[in-house]
């Protein structure tokens, strides 16, 4: 590992704060080649191959980064290591979390709305509305405020805007000339649905805490005290029991009971950690949590928060999106770099790197699983690539400060929220 890069720094051993201590599984230390830097690197079990670490701008080796517009070969560049086995799926059973949002599994209840891409604009005050099949630009619905995040609420048709900063929610119906007013919420932010339907969780993020809402009025339910500061996204496990949350400025990885209302598990990652997005695997048996400090997605267990192991993808690794089949995981990079990892292998390949080297904010994938949306809210652009060879199929020019688009409609048979959440 080259001593230029942040993540040479050697990680203390994660400490799980819960309500039981689970004994730290042995580790192997490997020597990372053309380098006179240890690393403490966890080994994925039956295999020792090594990480080919790289100096951030760089290319890992044997996988040249593409400009945008260039051919995108899946070329590997390393396996992701563990730290033992993540907690084993329930015997005589095979889960596939996202066994419902495969290419074109639409919903009977969004069947025939016209394929959009929405797009909230900070600078303009709107909601940004793009044909995906042609890539126009359609209209700009009036959001006031600044919009921030559009998602998709649990009936799949109608969309939520938030971010508006005066604590204001829109809902938007596919077709409707305006959004329509909704509640007032205090501190708002990202918003996200229990998979049973019954709550949606708002991350007040500043505040330390998430507020429990009713699902259609928005209403306040009670309150989720948090550990830390700073927690916006979330993903729920596989049995929708918990979901797992982080705090970049801690460095802590939080497991929350929604049904109970209470903080269940804290796993603190190595100092200089940065944890944001994340997201559950497709077999539902670990977290893959990006950390823009260290480059790379720690694999955390699922069942109880510990940490199995690290995958390096590039420099300031901050949004992610799932393809399709769930099989890839697209990483976007602080350096406007797109990484994929494979779910199954823990491989990781270079794509694409976006004009000007700027950060790229993550959309969603169509519903045909073709195309990958991304905005440059720096350029005031929103990209469609084509998930096959990561040309641009659409090039948008919106204006303004454009945030994460959200595909509509999407495969699944309900919306946990966020940017882009489907079971």
């Amino acid at each position: 590992m080259v001593a230029a890069h942040r993540g040479s720094q050697r990680p203390a051993t994660p400490r799980l704060a819960g309500r039981r201590t689970v004994p730290r599984a042995p580790r192997r230390v490997l020597t990372a080649a053309a380098s006179t830097v240890t690393a403490t690197t966890l080994v994925t079990a039956g295999c020792a191959a090594q990480i080919p670490f790289h100096r951030p701008g760089e290319g890992a080796p044997g996988a040249p980064l593409i400009p945008l517009g260039g051919p995108a070969p899946f070329a590997t560049t390393g396996r992701g290591p563990a730290e033992g086995p993540a907690s084993p799926a329930p015997p005589g059973r095979t889960v596939d979390v996202y066994a419902a949002t495969g290419a074109g599994m639409l919903s009977p209840a969004v069947r025939g709305l016209p394929h959009r891409v929405y797009v909230p604009n900070a600078a303009t005050g709107t909601a940004d509305v793009i044909d995906q099949r042609t890539g126009r630009l359609l209209e700009r619905l009036p959001a006031g405020g600044a919009p921030t995040l559009i998602v998709t609420g649990p009936d799949l048709r109608r969309l939520w805007i938030t971010g508006l900063g005066d604590g204001r929610v829109l809902t938007l119906a596919p077709g409707a000339a305006r959004p329509a007013a909704g509640p007032r919420i205090s501190r708002p932010g990202p918003l996200y649905f229990t998979p049973d339907g019954r709550a949606a969780l708002v991350m007040a993020g500043r505040s330390a805490r998430i507020d429990v809402r009713d699902p259609r009025t928005l209403k306040p339910r009670g309150t989720i005290r948090l550990p830390c500061p700073g927690a916006v996204r979330a993903d729920f496990t596989a049995d929708a029991s918990a979901l797992l949350t982080a705090c970049p400025s801690t460095g802590q990885v939080i497991r929350v009971d929604p049904a109970r209302r209470t903080v269940t598990a804290t796993l603190r990652l190595p100092a200089g950690s940065r944890p944001g997005d994340l997201r559950l695997s497709r077999d539902g048996r670990a977290f893959l949590v990006a950390d823009t400090a260290r480059g790379g997605l720690w694999t955390i267990d699922a069942a109880r928060p510990r940490a199995l192991g690290f995958v390096r993808t590039g420099p300031g690794p901050h949004g992610l999106v799932l393809g399709r089949d769930a099989r890839l995981l697209y990483v976007l990079g602080g350096d406007g770099t797109v990484s994929a990892v494979d779910q199954a292998t823990r491989r990781v390949s270079r794509l694409w790197r976006a004009p000007g080297r700027r950060a790229l904010l993550p959309g969603g994938v169509s519903a045909d699983g073709g195309t990958l949306w991304l905005s440059d809210p720096a350029g005031g652009t929103v990209y469609a690539l084509s998930t096959r060879t990561g040309r641009p199929l659409h090039t948008v020019r919106v204006g303004g400060r454009p945030g994460g688009p959200s595909v509509h409609p999407q495969p699944g048979r309900r919306s946990l929220g966020g940017p882009g959440l489907f079971r």
